[in-house]
C-alpha cells in the first residue's frame, strides 16, 4: 500500500477591523440601531464592558443589550 501525503494548505482569516469605543461611536451606534440616545450611564457601560477598540458587530451587539439590562447591572454603585 502506497502512503500518500497531504499537503497542507494555509487559508487566510479574513481580517475583521476594529473601532474605537468613543462616547461619539457609542451614540451613532445608538441611534443608527435604536433610533433613540443612550444615556451616559449606559455609554460608559458599553466602554466599561468592550475596553478601547471592538468590532462594529461587537459594539452593535452591546448597544442593542444595554437597553435590555437591568439598571443595577449598568450604574456603578457609589
Amino acid at each position: 500500500m502506497k502512503k500518500t501525503s497531504v499537503k497542507k494548505i494555509a487559508v487566510a482569516t479574513p481580517r475583521v477591523p476594529k473601532v474605537t469605543v468613543s462616547e461619539l461611536n457609542v451614540r451613532k451606534a445608538a441611534t443608527r440601531l435604536l433610533n433613540v440616545k443612550l444615556v451616559s450611564t449606559e455609554i460608559a457601560y458599553v466602554q466599561r464592558i468592550l475596553g478601547n477598540s471592538a468590532t462594529q458587530q461587537d459594539l452593535d451587539d452591546r448597544v442593542l443589550a444595554v437597553r435590555a439590562l437591568p439598571w443595577s447591572d449598568i450604574a456603578l454603585a457609589d
